[in-house]
């Protein structure tokens, strides 16, 4: 597996999306996963964990957002991050919250692909 310097190298945006996607695990379980985790922990205790992930969020985020940048715009960068949450948290709100899968993640899939459309096109 080509690690990611290489990656980045035959394409910047490759290499941030991967960067982008890796730090959105961490930031989704930051946002929300204290909701299943820490439900019965006071709200700064949930709040001083998520902080302490969001840190290697932060880590990959930056990174990622830097050599994206290199290839892509800003905007460019901002919907590919929409696009990836989207990726990430559906996965993550079924899978690991236990909450139902709905017509609405598709509708809003469909939408991200217009911004996709819009922000790539020209």
């Amino acid at each position: 597996m080509p690690s990611l310097a290489a990656a980045a190298a035959l394409h910047p945006a490759l290499a941030c999306a991967l960067l982008l996607t890796m730090s959105n695990l961490f930031m989704t379980f930051a946002w929300y996963g204290h909701l299943k985790n820490l439900a019965g922990s006071p709200w700064w205790a949930a709040a001083l964990v998520s902080w302490f992930i969001a840190l290697f969020e932060y880590l990959l985020q930056v990174p990622g957002n830097r050599i994206g940048y290199t290839a892509l715009s800003l905007a460019q960068l901002k919907i590919m991050q929409e696009v990836i949450t989207l990726v990430v948290f559906v996965p993550f709100a079924v899978l690991y919250m236990g909450q139902p899968i709905k017509l609405d993640y598709l509708w809003a899939g469909l939408c991200l692909m217009g911004a996709v459309y819009f922000i790539f096109r020209g």
